[in-house]
């Protein structure tokens, strides 16, 4: 068994960076050049990655009515979403590495959440 080690305020402390990110990278990289979609797939998962961090019941959610929980596994239906992307949508180059390599990226630290009072038990 792996170790969890991504604790709920960790991954809070990266969740608006990531939010950015999927807005900006698509710029900086020049996505969508073979299939827009991979341009606009990221920019509006950053949107909406923002939203659900706003809303995410965590010490740096700002109306904190989500649970946790539901945060989780929005993410990782991002993951299983990102890592399916590029197969289903056919990117290729750049597009097709930048959701794979992000999709994987989710699902890892999804899959290293440490659950609340497992530290505790450690």
């Amino acid at each position: 068994m792996f170790p969890r080690f991504i604790t709920k305020s960790i991954h809070a402390y990266l969740d608006y960076p990531v939010a950015l990110g999927l807005l900006v990278m698509p710029f900086l990289f020049g996505l969508g050049a073979e299939n827009v979609l991979a341009f606009w797939l990221s920019v509006a998962t950053g949107v909406a990655a923002f939203g659900l961090t706003v809303l995410t019941d965590h010490h740096l959610g700002v109306i904190r009515v989500l649970p946790y929980g539901l945060h989780l596994a929005v993410d990782g239906m991002v993951g299983v979403a990102f890592v399916a992307a590029p197969i289903l949508l056919g990117f290729v180059g750049l597009d097709f590495w930048y959701y794979m390599v992000l999709g994987l990226t989710v699902l890892a630290v999804v899959g290293l959440h440490q659950p609340e009072g497992e530290a505790a038990r450690a």
